[in-house]
């Protein structure tokens, strides 16, 4: 956890900011890490961004050669094809890239994300006015082996209730900017689910602006992909925002799955919440998790904490899983932060197995358990089952792979 002082000046930072530094305040010279993650740097455009070298700090995780296309290349921002179940006070449609909403609620932090924006022809509007919740579903299936660019505006009207799902399926060299308007008093819940082919590659990044009073469930579901990186990231500007940040991701053999959250309290009385579990299994199965909490001076009251846990069920596997809690004043509510990475509890599997379930079942209703915690909280029971029936699946090729089949 850092404490750090309050900002009293702000400084327009360089091209060496997207790198995670920035110049010395004793006359420019050499680099110094960049303090606060607030300071980071951002731009709708590509030309902005230097060379991606894998060893910035939005990147040094990541394997940059298998989405270099995606960082500086050439992309298809024409719009796509896909399928949609509309709700009652629900509308979606295309529109063009200088609808005003865009831009709104954030800006890349990332080469990939301003290279999406630079290039992107139209956007897709989803917009919720409707008070009573209804659910949409939007499905995106083989949008192809070529670099794409797609941007999505979710617009919740002040008061309005929705389900928006964004289900991803097939094949795709996909990146991406998400922007998510939540109005005064609204409460929406946005479940983006990634089901890829096993060679896709998706890089999204995602942006919450919340109001006042309202509140949005974010939750991101990976179970597909070669590699796969959602960044979400929450600004919660107005008193009494909340968000609930959730994700549930299953990695395996060769598999790169990332997720970089940020949280910024920004108003007063403001709650976050943010929990991510995984599993992995399989040689090369790699997955990433950072977590960054900013409770800023102004937002006082705040109510946060966030987690992450891994569950690893066989050798060759890595999972990184790093919190950052940072805190500008004294006076809130409560703040912290957990993460932990391990094999099966043997109590748990002892429990099982002492009442006459097999080994291999019992591992299988630990790790079910373990995962279901996060699907149980989307609030689709179509969508849940479907999610439940995909871990299965997942549990089978784990047993499968321990019994050398």
């Amino acid at each position: 956890m850092t404490i750090s002082a309050p900002e009293t000046t702000t400084t327009k930072l360089e091209n060496t900011g997207a790198l995670g530094y920035k110049k010395h305040t004793d006359g420019g010279w050499g680099l110094v890490p960049i303090q606060t993650r607030s300071e980071r740097f951002a731009s709708t455009d590509v030309t902005d961004f230097p060379a991606v070298t894998g060893r910035e700090a939005a990147w040094k995780l990541t394997p940059v050669d298998r989405v270099s296309d995606l960082i500086d290349g050439q992309l298809d921002g024409t719009e796509y094809n896909f399928t949609v179940t509309e709700a009652p006070g629900v509308s979606v449609e295309w529109v063009n890239r200088s609808d005003a909403r865009i831009g709104t609620a954030g800006k890349p932090e990332d080469r990939a994300a301003a290279n999406a924006w630079s290039q992107v022809e139209k956007a897709l509007s989803i917009t919720i006015s409707g008070e009573e919740s209804g659910t949409v579903r939007i499905e995106r299936a083989n949008l192809g082996s070529a670099p794409r660019a797609a941007h999505t505006v979710i617009e919740a009207k002040p008061l309005s209730r929705g389900l928006i799902i964004l289900h991803n399926t097939g094949k795709a060299r996909l990146t991406e900017n998400v922007e998510i308007i939540v109005g005064d008093a609204a409460n929406i819940t946005v479940v983006t689910v990634q089901q890829w082919d096993d060679d896709a590659v998706h890089l999204a990044s995602h942006f919450s602006k919340v109001g006042r009073d309202a509140k949005i469930k974010h939750v991101v579901v990976t179970l597909g992909g070669s590699v796969v990186r959602i960044n979400p990231s929450t600004h919660l500007v107005g008193t009494g925002a909340d968000v609930d940040a959730l994700g549930l991701y299953f990695a395996d053999a060769g598999q790169h799955l990332e997720q970089q959250v940020y949280v910024d309290h920004d108003a007063p009385h403001t709650r976050s919440r943010v929990n991510y579990k995984g599993a992995l299994q399989g040689t090369g199965a790699r997955t990433v998790w950072i977590g960054d909490v900013l409770i800023r001076q102004s937002a006082t009251g705040t109510d946060s904490y966030e987690q992450n846990r891994n569950l690893v069920l066989t050798d060759g596997t890595r999972a990184d899983s790093i919190p950052n809690l940072e805190i500008e004043t004294g006076d809130i509510a409560g703040a912290g932060h957990a993460s932990a990475t391990g094999r099966f509890d043997d109590e748990q599997l002892f429990y099982l197995q002492a009442r006459g379930i097999r080994e291999d079942e019992a591992r299988r209703l630990v790790v079910r358990g373990f995962l279901t915690d996060i699907v149980q909280q989307i609030g689709d029971p179509e969508l849940q089952e479907k999610l439940q029936d995909a871990i299965e699946q997942e549990l089978t090729r784990t047993r499968l792979s321990t019994d050398g089949s």
